[in-house]
């Protein structure tokens, strides 16, 4: 099998989930917290929208310098570009380790459990009888020992899917788990469909909210070594993404 390519015009969403951002600011406000770090684009989240729930939900928010026209609708006494923000960035954009507190910010009076607020998602474009014996993607990392289906999904480096969670990370795809085999390409990258009944036009997730059974971004950090802001900032600068409200 070829190194799988998609088209670039495949819908691989970057979905931000405004309820449980508002959510997790209600409860960090809460907790004692009154400052909110919307720097660096609100860490890839989109900084306009983001605000607008924030301050709804009682904090502040803090912005860079050159980052103040994109919130120049708020008033004054909501951003602020000079304040050291003080809510648990982990809490409010529902990281991993987001329930264990956080030392150097002693204003907050208990761990706050939150939700992750953004999610990957992709396309199933189609799928395939991969015989035993044969590779996938660049360099054949992955052979099928036996014959198998696999599925091309819409979704690779250039969206911000890390190239080293190939052949480890798993998806949520139809009724269940599926693991990335071979290396990611630039735009798509191929998923063990053995176990799932799944069909082409199904929605792939590659990370989200545990809680509602789709793959926890703690997969991806520990496959990569990158943190959780790192991703959620590269995925939120290459993905298109879309407010969920």
């Amino acid at each position: 099998m070829t190194a799988p390519t998609a088209p670039r015009s495949a819908p691989v969403r970057a979905v931000i989930s405004h309820p449980a951002l508002d959510g997790n600011a209600r409860g960090l406000r809460e907790a004692g917290a009154s400052c909110a770090d919307l720097r660096r684009d609100a860490w890839g989240h989109g900084l306009a929208a983001c605000a607008v729930t924030v301050t709804a939900a009682g904090l502040r928010v803090r912005v860079d310098e050159e980052e103040r026209a994109a919130v120049a609708d708020l008033p004054d006494a909501l951003v602020t570009t000079t304040a050291e923000p003080d809510a648990d960035p982990r809490a409010l954009w529902g990281l991993p380790g987001a329930s264990q507190p956080v030392m150097s910010q002693p204003v907050m009076s208990r761990p706050v459990m939150s939700r992750p607020v953004m999610s990957l998602r992709g396309s199933l474009l189609s799928t395939k009888l991969l015989r035993a014996g044969e590779g996938v993607s660049y360099g054949y990392t992955f052979r099928a020992d036996d014959d198998m289906i696999i599925g091309l999904v819409c979704g690779g480096y250039a969206q911000g899917v890390v190239r080293a969670v190939g052949n480890h990370a798993r998806v949520r795809v139809a009724d269940g788990f599926a693991r990335i085999i071979g290396r990611v390409a630039m735009d798509a990258c191929v998923i063990a469909l053995d176990q799932t009944d799944a069909s082409a036009g199904d929605e792939v997730v590659f990370f989200g909210d545990p809680a509602d059974h789709e793959p926890s971004l703690a997969e991806w950090t520990d496959e990569t070594g990158l943190t959780p802001a790192e991703i959620v900032s590269l995925v939120g600068a290459r993905a298109q993404r879309r407010d969920l409200r």
